[in-house]
């Protein structure tokens, strides 16, 4: 089985060259892959990557927030009612949290009966920059920080977000009327004030030394951006559960591992 997948080098898409190895040959891309076409601003070259290639499986992890799987001959690419629009541009629906998060989906969902597409948030990984690192960055020289605590949301990890995926992609294949879009994160929720205290218990707990002595919870407006975040972030995820028979953890399990792996000599 071919699988063609876009956004290779992103935090999901990383873990997913590895997720999806067992199941088949894997073709991955990213905007800067020269033999085939993997920027979605070039309509016309991925369509063309498509043609070429004839993937059995299409994975697009070049999205933020969302991500598609086309298990048929049939595709929707950029310009099927889809426009590309830059990451760094802060108004656009990549990063316009709440609204109209991915143009494609409704393509998708019109024209390619056999899809799945799942809707993430928070997500990190320990390859690249999250934001347990940047918390342990700033209390190493700073013994107060002030943290956003009216934002919910259930931090979710990469790894599990591919190994996930490559579970129903396999399930989707033998059982093709699971297609539909569905809520991807792990169990809980919390707020980045309790995430953040998280990483530094589990620092003290591990020996890593940082200045912090105190932590301030404040509101999203000490900190206004070009995006507006949303106060909540919590999405249902017991539809993925019910339909693919998986338990997802809850958020702190996975956090907590990430931090071990920090914590290692060669972590940080």
């Amino acid at each position: 089985m071919n699988i063609l997948l876009f956004g290779k080098t992103g935090q999901v898409g990383w873990e997913l060259q590895r997720a999806l190895a067992p199941l088949g040959k894997v073709i991955a891309l990213d905007v800067h892959t020269q033999e085939y076409c993997g920027d979605f601003s070039n309509p016309e070259g991925v369509a063309e990557t498509v043609r070429r290639i004839k993937p059995d499986v299409i994975v697009n992890a070049a999205a933020i927030g969302a991500w598609l799987v086309h298990y048929s001959t049939d595709y929707v690419f950029p310009g099927d009612g889809v426009t590309p629009w830059s990451e760094d541009d802060a108004t656009g629906p990549l990063n316009t949290y709440g609204e109209t998060k991915l143009a494609g989906e409704v393509a998708v969902q019109k024209y390619c009966p056999k899809h799945l597409i799942f809707r993430t948030s928070w997500v990190y990984a320990g390859k690249g920059n999250n934001f347990a690192k940047t918390m342990l960055r700033l209390a190493k020289d700073r013994e107060e920080l002030s943290i956003i605590n009216d934002q919910f949301g259930a931090p979710t990890g990469a790894e599990l977000l591919a190994d996930c995926t490559a579970h129903a992609i396999r399930t989707a294949l033998s059982k093709p009327e699971v297609a539909g879009l569905y809520h991807l994160v792990a169990s809980g929720s919390t707020t980045w004030f309790d995430y953040a205290n998280l990483v530094f218990a589990e620092a003290k707990s591990n020996d890593f030394k940082l200045a912090i002595k105190k932590t301030l919870p404040v509101a999203t407006s000490a900190y206004p951006t070009p995006a507006r975040r949303p106060n909540n972030s919590r999405l249902d995820n017991r539809k993925f559960q019910d339909t693919f028979n998986l338990t997802l953890p809850s958020w702190d399990i996975g956090v907590k591992r990430m931090l071990a792996e920090l914590f290692t000599p060669s972590g940080l």
